[in-house]
């Protein structure tokens, strides 16, 4: 059904669109009535290379630019590539800025991490905060790389005029999320552990570091709903944080996900493994305040979901990975 008004008038290319966030993200601006919606995937376009990122603003004359696509996984392979995580954030990021810019694309959403923070940054983080330290020393170059989308859209406000904004979404969780065990994140890993250590009869599980680091995480349909709303409401050159505002520790975590799968062995902590950044929860006043956005799925609710959907997936995804 056409739209009405602002998204009737969008012809929106989302990079990532085929992705764990991506997916979500296209869906909503479909459902908001956009003009035209492009999903562009790493085997449409190779947006490390600027040949190809032409080509794609040229095969596709959009009005607005949301910049999902990444290199991106957990502290072990942020740890084993830090050199390709840092080189293929940053390209994607500055490629697809410039040329959108002189493709004459009105609106650019650049997507930051909240690995871009400094390791100690005061608890909950605030978007002022974002320059007053070295990140976590295990995903800084993926951090830095992703906050030069940050530092190139002030650059191009200022200069060009150029309607470039920046959101800072925490560590995203929920169906059709990566469970790949060499690139997962913490909640993907920690579910595949207990329900494949329950299928084999195992009578613990391991755990990375020692579980008092804390994390905040928010629903990834939660997240899409907040940067299609920064889409169509947000043209301000400050970045802002996007997040629930619950912060849980590693270890009540990983007891919550034991619970929820039914696992009933034991917990065994690898304290040579890395803990990561010691907390994280942001301060998420500025969403609420500059385009009245807030997480609304429960914690414990968002984990019952993505469980269900990966033990009614797991067969398809182990082929997959395995492949």
């Amino acid at each position: 059904m056409a739209g009405t008004g602002f998204w009737s008038k969008q012809r929106v290319i989302v990079t990532g669109g085929a992705g764990f966030l991506g997916r979500n993200v296209v869906r909503d601006v479909q459902a908001r009535g956009a003009e035209r919606v492009f999903a562009v995937d790493k085997d449409d376009y190779d947006l490390r290379s600027e040949s190809e990122v032409r080509r794609m603003v040229h095969e596709i004359p959009a009005t607005m630019v949301i910049h999902l696509a990444a290199t991106v996984g957990g502290i072990g392979i942020n740890r084993e590539h830090p050199g390709s995580f840092f080189y293929d954030n940053l390209m994607m990021g500055v490629l697809t800025m410039e040329h959108a810019r002189r493709a004459g694309v009105e609106k650019y959403i650049g997507i930051g991490t909240i690995c871009a923070y400094p390791k100690f940054t005061p608890v909950p983080f605030k978007e002022d905060d974002l320059w007053n330290g070295y990140p976590e020393e295990t995903n800084a170059p993926y951090g830095l790389a992703k906050k030069m989308l940050l530092v190139q859209g002030q650059a191009y406000r200022a200069e060009y005029g150029f309607n470039a904004v920046y959101l800072l979404p925490v560590n995203l969780y929920g169906p059709g999320d990566n469970f790949n065990p060499r690139s997962s994140h913490v909640i993907p890993a920690l579910i595949k552990k207990c329900i494949d250590a329950q299928e084999a009869g195992a009578d613990h599980i391991v755990a990375w570091g020692d579980g008092s680091p804390t994390r905040e995480f928010l629903y990834v349909e939660d997240a899409a709903r907040g940067i299609v709303m920064a889409a169509e409401h947000y043209n301000d050159p400050d970045p802002v944080n996007l997040g629930s505002s619950n912060e849980i520790s590693i270890m009540d975590l990983v007891n919550l996900i034991v619970e929820l799968t039914g696992f009933e062995g034991d917990v065994r902590w690898d304290t040579s493994k890395p803990n990561g950044q010691p907390r994280r929860k942001l301060d998420v006043t500025r969403a609420k305040e500059r385009f009245g956005f807030e997480a609304k799925t429960d914690f414990r609710e968002g984990l019952t979901h993505m469980i269900a959907w990966y033990r009614e997936h797991r067969d398809e995804l182990e082929r997959h990975y395995n492949a």
